[in-house]
């Protein structure tokens, strides 16, 4: 069995990963099972680095707020700003501090040097925001690019409005409200006035869209598209923020899978893209949480995606051996992880489905990770995975907190 094991291993490599593949996909979802570990993210900018001079790849999405982004864009794609302020101000989750991330944006930012822009790498956030963000950056973003562009008269009402609805972002911004709906301004009069004026701005966005694109061009067109998905999704979050109903968790959660899933499903329409994020993110099968005594189910951006998409998405879950710095141990024999860990590569990429049928008669049990920041592969979903990359031993890094 244990040679069963080892034919359906290969090198973590574009051209191995293709093959797994009945076509190449718009989105190549490469996930992690911990954030914080380099390694992983060093196998990542290798494998985008083969994805980008062997398939054609030119846009890789990580898991990181989507208006932050735009800054390391910027920087990659024309060379605003420097290094040193775009780690500092283009990520959230604390991500701008990894030499990993770091090396990616300073070898995406070389490699478009001097080339034509249809041919440059991008970058991309999908996250809508790391907790309840105001709307207003948004808002007003795609508020400011309508109002250079269009009759005055076709706008629904003017910045001031805006401002005098939205008020201080510490309004839209309070953490006690993930625990106290009533504090939130979401169900506000406000709240459904901006609700309202943020869907005529969209509609007027897409009525405008061949004068806008020939007036500006069509990477800013996407870019106001990404203020007006933003600012809806915020004010439709923030709705249900103030919702008091047993549904309300359910419904928060489902809405930040879809608002990931829209940023992608954009980004998938502009070529083929390598995404970066927690296995969470990217799983087809439904997510569950318990939350006290309330199960939450919802479908998260992998699935969301894989069902717009087919055969167009393709998910990759990365499992680990050990993580001995955190307490993760060699993982039990009769896992899925303690089966992989006794072959002798540190790294390689496995044909997941054939995995699935070399290992059935074994039954491998789920591995109980002795660290909450770890989550184990599930051997039930293993058959419905693209591919699993594993690293054996992961150390630790000297610079990621």
């Amino acid at each position: 069995m244990a040679t069963d094991i080892k034919d359906t291993t290969h090198a973590v490599e574009a051209a191995a990963v293709m093959k797994l593949l009945p076509t190449r996909p718009r989105l190549l979802a490469l996930g992690e099972p911990t954030h914080g570990e380099d390694a992983l993210l060093v196998l990542r900018n290798d494998l985008f680095r083969q994805l980008v001079e062997q398939e054609g790849y030119r846009t890789i999405a990580i898991e990181s707020d989507c208006l932050l982004g735009l800054v390391v864009d910027d920087h990659v794609t024309s060379g605003r700003g420097t290094l040193d302020d775009v780690m500092e101000h283009g990520f959230s989750h604390g991500f701008g501090a990894s030499a990993a991330n770091r090396e990616l944006v300073r070898w995406m930012r070389a490699y478009n040097d001097g080339r034509p822009a249809s041919d440059r790498l991008r970058f991309a956030g999908p996250l809508e925001m790391t907790g309840a963000a105001s709307p207003r950056r948004a808002l007003t973003a795609l508020h400011g690019y309508l109002a250079a562009q269009v009759d005055p008269d076709l706008l629904p009402c003017t910045m001031e409005t805006l401002d005098g609805l939205l008020g201080t972002d510490d309004r839209w911004t309070n953490p006690a409200t993930m625990m106290d709906p009533t504090q939130s301004v979401g169900q506000s009069a406000e709240a459904r006035d901006l609700r309202l004026l943020a869907d005529d701005l969209v509609a007027l966005l897409e009525a405008e869209t061949p004068h806008l694109i020939t007036a500006t061009s069509r990477a800013d067109w996407d870019r106001a598209r990404l203020y007006g998905r933003t600012a809806t999704g915020l004010l439709r979050y923030h709705h249900w923020m103030a919702e008091t109903s047993p549904a309300r968790m359910t419904r928060l959660v489902g809405l930040r899978a879809q608002m990931m899933a829209d940023n992608l499903l954009a980004i998938a329409e502009r070529g083929p893209a390598l995404l970066f994020a927690h296995n969470g993110h990217l799983q087809r099968h439904k997510s569950t949480m318990q939350l006290g005594d309330l199960r939450l189910e919802w479908w998260s951006a992998g699935g969301l995606m894989s069902a717009h998409l087919g055969a167009g998405y393709a998910f990759l879950a990365t499992a680990l051996g050990t993580i001995r710095h955190q307490g993760v141990d060699t993982p039990p024999p009769d896992t899925i992880e303690g089966l992989m860990y006794a072959l002798p590569d540190n790294q390689y990429v496995v044909d997941a489905p054939r995995l699935a049928t070399a290992i059935a008669d074994q039954r491998p049990t789920p591995r109980v990770a002795p660290w909450f920041g770890y989550s184990p592969l599930d051997p039930a979903h293993v058959a419905g995975l693209d591919g699993i990359v594993f690293v054996k031993d992961v150390r630790q890094s000297q610079h990621y907190p």
